[in-house]
């Protein structure tokens, strides 16, 4: 029964998303639904609440228009098609253009998948497949072919993407984790603090790459629990190292112990926390983690 039902939502989903694009994109220019039966029998499947399975995918083309550097506009065509599961799985699509070589076609097409894998799983996302096209895909076109590599490679990296980690443990106590974390943290260029006891806090910053190895680190310990409990990325234009430390809130990363004398001197004084995060413009932070307004 259940997964019928989640067939059923799932097929709602495509048919509003697909009403929603040709409402905002009417004319068939933009946006052409190639397979009108696959349309018609899920939306059969869904008003009839037969079980039936549609026989075929739903496969539509997007074209989407953008300018290169040189101010002449280039279109590419977004070939998609919806697997029955999606949007709990992604969206199959070929992003196409005469301009691109192959070898270009393909790396465009695969940088598109990771980052619908990064960001849309499970939600609808075929607008933000045409936003990334339409902002990223001229980058993936050169005019020497021969420094294509190299010019795409740089298109790709001036984006640099500045991460903010907010780590909630259940608590910490082990010297050897807190060893970890402070030297993992020092060898990647991270600032930020650890605050060890029940519960436990530690927050990095820094490179968008360095954050993601820090935790895949951390993670793997031992932990009773511990989970991301907000994460804040910034794109940087140029992304030079004065914009980086011009992002960081905190200096090093440096263990922080706000005693609150307890039991056994290990319950840390929230109220402390709270005014070392306000210090350092992030008094917000404090009522994610605890879902209490700090004071």
């Amino acid at each position: 029964e259940t997964t019928e039902m989640t067939n059923r939502e799932e097929a709602e989903m495509q048919i509003s998303e697909l009403d929603l694009l040709s409402s905002m994109f009417p004319y068939e220019e933009e946006f052409v639904v190639t397979d009108q039966l696959a349309v018609a029998e899920l939306k059969h499947s869904v008003e009839n609440e037969s079980a039936e399975m549609p026989s075929s995918k739903v496969q539509f083309i997007l074209n989407v228009k953008t300018e290169v550097p040189n101010a002449s506009l280039v279109e590419f065509s977004m070939g998609c098609a919806l697997p029955f599961k999606y949007p709990t799985v992604l969206p199959e699509i070929t992003v196409r253009s005469p301009l691109l070589s192959r070898s270009q076609q393909i790396r465009l097409n695969s940088d598109l998948k990771m980052y619908l894998m990064q960001n849309c799983s499970g939600e609808p996302c075929i607008l933000s497949a045409r936003e990334w096209v339409k902002d990223h895909a001229a980058a993936y076109i050169d005019k020497e072919l021969s420094s294509s590599s190299v010019k795409t490679s740089n298109a790709m990296q001036s984006e640099v993407v500045f991460t903010r980690l907010w780590i909630y443990s259940h608590h910490i106590y082990n010297k050897q984790k807190r060893k970890n974390i402070i030297d993992w943290a020092k060898e990647l260029s991270l600032s930020g603090f650890c605050m060890p006891g029940k519960p436990g806090v530690v927050c990095v910053e820094g490179l968008q790459s360095s954050c993601e190895e820090f935790w895949s680190r951390v993670r793997r310990l031992t932990w009773k629990r511990i989970l991301i409990r907000h994460r804040e990325d910034v794109s940087l234009e140029g992304g030079g190292q004065a914009e980086i430390q011009k992002q960081r809130k905190f200096s090093t990363l440096e263990e922080k112990c706000f005693d609150a004398h307890g039991a056994r001197g290990n319950h840390m004084d929230l109220g402390q926390l709270y005014h070392f995060l306000e210090e350092k413009g992030c008094a917000d932070i404090f009522q994610m983690y605890f879902g209490v307004e700090g004071h």
